[in-house]
Order: structure tokens, then C-alpha cells, then sequence
């Protein structure tokens, strides 16, 4: 399963990283990853017209867009768009950060899984 990775690099700005989790085949249930421990989730609703400037990631976390998607813009100007149902892995606690932004003017609804 692919998850899109923002981590803080050396040069002290964000970058992208495609990260592909490993899953195992469990038969007519389907297949599926490892457990990995969280701490918390929270939902959140977002309007439809939001341009979050450069900031970092409080903490550790998974952001899985539920019904809209996401521009997110790294360091380097780097752009990609995360549709619904696609997953952030969200490092990038230090540094610049990174930016976020509406898509298409729609209201987004996501979860996020803190991992520490």
C-alpha cells in the first residue's frame, strides 16, 4: 500500500518520499500490514477554500483524506495532490514546513492517526 512521506531533510526544508507498506495475504479477508502503535486520532473538517502557509507537523502523524484531497507543497516548491483516500505520513515536525491547500474549493474531511 502506498503512503506519500513529508519529512524535514538535512537542508532544513520538507521533502516527498513514496513509501510502500508491506502487506500480507490473509486469504478471502484480504491482505494486510503489520500493527504499528498510534496514540490518538482526531477528525477533522476543513472549509473548502483553506491555504495553509509554511508550517510543520505537530507531531507525528498519519493524515488519510476521507471524501476530498489535498495539495500539499514542499520545501523545494514541489507539488502533489492527495485525492481521497490516499495516506500522508506528516514528519515533517521541524524545519519550514510544508504547505497545505484546498482542492477544487471543496471541504475536506480527514483523520489523523498521531504515532507518538
Amino acid at each position: 500500500m502506498k503512503v506519500t512521506r513529508i519529512y524535514t531533510g538535512e537542508d532544513n526544508e520538507s521533502h516527498f518520499e513514496d513509501l510502500e507498506i508491506p502487506l500480507k495475504g490473509f486469504g478471502a479477508i484480504g491482505s494486510i500490514s503489520s500493527l504499528e502503535g498510534a496514540t490518538g486520532i482526531a477528525f477533522r473538517e476543513t472549509e473548502g477554500d483553506y491555504d495553509f502557509g509554511f508550517h510543520n507537523a505537530p507531531r507525528r502523524q498519519y493524515v488519510i483524506n476521507l471524501n476530498a484531497g489535498v495539495e500539499i507543497e514542499v520545501g523545494d516548491g514541489t507539488r502533489r495532490l492527495l485525492g481521497a483516500g490516499e495516506v500522508l505520513l506528516a514528519e515533517d515536525t521541524t524545519g519550514r514546513g510544508h504547505i497545505s491547500r484546498a482542492v477544487d474549493g471543496r471541504p475536506r474531511r480527514s483523520i489523523f492517526v498521531t504515532l507518538d
